[in-house]
């Protein structure tokens, strides 16, 4: 399994960022996807997660109404939306999937980094 992260940079505050998690080795449409963030002296926190279905969406703080996941079962791409960036969100951004086997695993991309600057 091999995600890998695109679509982070400079942004100013206000702005918007699509950032996609293209996979391989497993199907997303049998793999919870998270997106996780981690600042600078800070821990990695999770951002949002899209379970099964669009209605089992969900996500951490502030970014609900700023920020919406979404996969794309066809191209096996998962992106995040991210509109009225703030200082705050910058950040590495990590794409990760659980796939089960006979427990489940994590599998992680490399990560994108976003920073929110005038």
């Amino acid at each position: 399994v091999q995600l890998v992260e695109s679509g982070g940079g400079l942004v100013r505050p206000g702005g918007s960022l699509t950032l996609s998690c293209s996979v391989s080795g497993v199907a997303l449409r049998q793999s919870p996807t998270n997106w996780y963030r981690q600042a600078p002296g800070k821990e990695r926190e999770l951002v949002a997660h899209f379970g099964y279905t669009p209605e089992s969406t969900t996500y951490a703080g502030t970014e609900a109404g700023r920020f919406t996941i979404s996969n794309d079962y066809a191209k096996n791409v998962g992106d995040l939306q991210m509109n009225i960036l703030k200082s705050e969100d910058t950040a590495v951004y990590f794409c990760n999937v659980k796939v089960f086997a006979t427990k489940w695993r994590d599998y992680w991309g490399p990560g994108t980094q976003v920073t929110v600057s005038s």
